[in-house]
């Protein structure tokens, strides 16, 4: 008995150290559109780095909006094609750029069709700020409360 609770604690702590299942299309999308936003708040404050993000258009990636391929592929674009070579060099711009080339293919191929999107506000992606789209429905019902 005494070896079998040592034996059943490490089989427990090694149940909690393993994750439960395998990554699947839409937590990759999520998990890499939040490690791009950190990483462009990184170039937008760090010193070295400042000036290449005032090029840099303004945006806040939501894998549920159906704008974020546009915004994506523009926001690639404007990597790319930097107008400072000392920026292109960058490493944390090159890896903007990757990380920006793997969301945009997991996006639009990998993951084509598996992922649903809940929204069309393309300014929600400019500004961070979505407004409620309501269904004819929901509207109808809104109206007939008042």
């Amino acid at each position: 008995m005494r070896l079998g609770l040592p034996a059943l604690l490490c089989l427990l702590s090694a149940l909690l150290r393993c994750e439960g299942a395998p990554p699947t299309c839409y937590s990759r999308a999520l998990t890499l559109s939040k490690e791009t936003m950190a990483l462009l708040d990184k170039i937008h404050t760090f010193r070295l780095t400042k000036t290449c993000a005032e090029v840099l258009p303004t945006i806040f990636l939501d894998v549920h909006n159906s704008c974020i391929t546009t915004k994506l592929r523009d926001l690639l674009y404007v990597v790319l094609n930097h107008p400072s070579q000392y920026c292109r060099e960058r490493p944390r711009m090159v890896l903007l750029k990757r990380k920006i080339q793997n969301l945009y293919s997991i996006i639009t191929r990998i993951c084509y069709r598996d992922l649903v999107f809940f929204t069309d506000d393309c300014p929600a992606i400019d500004t961070g700020h979505s407004s409620p789209h309501y269904a004819e429905d929901r509207l109808q019902i809104l109206q007939e409360e008042r």
